[in-house]
């Protein structure tokens, strides 16, 4: 595929609102709503990208800072930070504001992986992402370390192949 997208035309955000179902004992988010919340936003991403069926292929570096209360509005911005034959990585962070005092502060983070699919479901070709900012390079460079890990991890890469990673070592 020849066509060039930009980081900033996959972002998508979204917003829910913690409500009783949501929550454990605690009061708190339950991790694996959070978790499909991200998922969703994600896809938005992917599809955004490429314009084409898109599915999870891997969830990565899941960070759960603090937690998440009853009444709390969520928003989650996503974006692809990398593009590669048929995969897209996806950036997330997710923002709690208090429904009260209007407050905003960042609480989570992840990378998700995606891969577009054609109507059998076979991978398929997906543009390149061309990065604009610092930030963005910055995570398109790391997206290949990121991606040499989770295949290594995976058994699906040699170490000694991951020429970035070693790289880092050199």
């Amino acid at each position: 595929m020849t066509q060039v997208r930009h980081p900033q035309d996959t972002f998508s955000s979204t917003v829910h609102i913690v409500l009783p179902n949501d929550t454990n004992t605690l009061g708190n988010l339950m991790g694996g709503n959070l978790l499909y919340w991200m998922d969703i936003a994600a896809a938005v991403s992917a599809n955004r990208h490429c314009r084409r069926v898109v599915v999870t292929a891997a969830v990565n570096n899941v960070s759960f800072d603090r937690p998440i209360k009853l009444g709390d509005v969520v928003i989650i911005e996503s974006q692809v930070t990398r593009a590669f034959n048929s995969s897209m990585e996806v950036y997330l962070e997710v923002f709690v504001e208090n429904a009260t005092t209007g407050e905003r502060s960042r609480c989570n983070e992840a990378y998700y992986t995606f891969v577009a699919v054609d109507q059998l479901g076979g991978p398929i070709a997906v543009p390149a992402i061309e990065p604009q900012s610092d930030r963005e390079r910055a995570r398109f460079d790391g997206a290949l370390r990121r991606r040499q890990l989770r295949l290594i991890l995976a058994g699906k890469l040699k170490p000694e192949d991951a020429t970035e990673l070693k790289a880092l070592f050199d």
